[in-house]
């Protein structure tokens, strides 16, 4: 028997249990791993709150651990490898939050042996999001300007550490003043109080008037509208999530004016492409193995504690991951 993290009900983290269910083999084409951190995501909160399928249902993406088993047909893993695993499946198909995880082959990392259980449970998922966008998607070269909501998020700091790595400017949007002093020791070259600041007055500010070439949005709403009006002509603006519980209106002849070009993006777009994925897992271990790319642990938590690492998550005041340790 091994526990693990399911609830019964939709609802907040009071829904969450630890229950004990039966070991199986990894089956075709998959790995058995014996969890040491998760990583707790949005993603999580979101599926546990709105989740629609037969319970009980088992949670979570992200995860490092040592290989315990392994399934047909996978090569390139022995038993007791250190890995950690992409965001690159459904976590209904492949929940991975417990004592035990069973996951694809092609969704398990051997991390940089620099990095702590803690630390690899906290790169994959992040890093990747904020390379997909900002990378892989947007260009971002030395000089551009970066404008990053929610920035003392898991994926905004990650998209800090990559802007700073090759050269652009990353400019951190928050609405509480408390976090400016760490979000500019994490490496922003301004931080801007949205309850505090005029937005677009500050960027151009900052940019003499240019504006910001890149916008790496996962709030939506009302203040989408600044983020627009921030924006550089020719410029890019990637929504990759939803937080704000209000409408989202975009001021189109605004956009049109500026000539933008404002899209979705998900973590999924790069992390199931087998080719893009490699680079960008490449570039990532590149940038961890040059100390460039560090992953920022907010608080741990035990596992027996499930239910206060997504409260610690809901309450919004974590300043980069928050992480769960699974004990031997």
């Amino acid at each position: 028997m091994s526990k693990i993290v399911r609830f019964h009900a939709t609802g907040g983290p009071e829904v969450l249990t630890l229950d004990d269910v039966g070991v199986r083999e990894p089956g075709q084409g998959e790995i058995r791993i014996r969890t040491r951190a998760l990583g707790v995501n949005r993603a999580d909160a979101m599926l546990r709150s709105g989740h629609r399928a037969e319970f009980p249902s088992g949670i979570g993406w992200e995860a490092s651990g040592e290989v315990d088993a392994i399934g047909p047909d996978v090569a390139g893993f022995t038993v007791g490898d250190a890995v950690s695993l992409i965001p690159c499946f459904r976590t209904t198909d492949h929940p991975i939050h417990g004592e035990l995880a069973i996951a694809p082959a092609t969704a398990v990392v051997k991390h940089p042996a620099t990095l702590s259980w803690e630390q690899a449970a906290a790169l994959w998922g992040q890093y990747l999001t904020a390379y997909g966008a900002l990378i892989d998607t947007a260009d971002l070269k030395a000089g551009d300007t970066v404008l990053i909501p929610a920035a003392s998020g898991s994926v905004g700091l990650a998209a800090i550490q990559i802007a700073r790595s090759v050269g652009a400017r990353p400019v951190a949007l928050t609405r509480n003043s408390a976090k400016r002093p760490r979000l500019l020791d994490e490496g922003a070259e301004a931080v801007v109080v949205t309850g505090e600041e005029d937005v677009v007055a500050r960027l151009n500010e900052l940019t003499d008037g240019h504006g910001a070439r890149v916008v790496f949005d996962p709030v939506g709403g009302p203040a989408l509208t600044d983020l627009i009006g921030a924006a550089a002509p020719g410029g890019t603006v990637i929504l990759y999530g939803a937080l704000s519980s209000q409408a989202t209106t975009l001021p189109v002849l605004q956009a049109i004016g500026k000539s933008l070009t404002i899209r979705g993006y998900k973590v999924f777009d790069l992390t199931t492409d087998v080719e893009r994925r490699k680079v960008a897992v490449d570039w990532i271990v590149d940038g961890v193995a040059r100390n460039v790319l560090r992953p920022v642990v907010d608080t741990v938590f035990p596992l027996e504690d499930i239910v206060g690492a997504h409260r610690r998550l809901e309450s919004g005041s974590q300043v980069g991951k928050i992480v769960v340790t699974v004990p031997r």
